[in-house]
């Protein structure tokens, strides 16, 4: 994804295991490659790290602004991008 992967996009080089095909090769991007799991990224679980990520893409999507409620043990509430009138 020469771009970027955009927020709530699977990348495409997931495999059908959700397992990265680029993991350990030099194609890899250097952003995934920078990444590091942490409790705030991965929690205890595959299904807490789910959570979180998701979170992760909602609060970092261009397109939305995330209530500060969001990042709490609630659900996600994506509040609209208004322009100025």
């Amino acid at each position: 994804m020469p771009n970027g992967k955009p927020a709530g996009v699977p990348c495409v080089q997931l495999d059908e295991r959700l397992r990265c095909r680029l993991f350990g090769t030099l194609e890899r991007p250097a952003f995934c490659d920078s990444l590091r799991p942490s409790a705030d990224m991965c929690g205890n679980d595959r299904a807490e790290a789910l959570v979180l990520l998701g979170r992760m893409e909602i609060a970092t999507a261009p397109w939305a602004v995330v209530s500060t409620s969001a990042m709490k043990d609630s659900p996600p509430r994506v509040l609209p991008v208004l322009d100025e009138p």
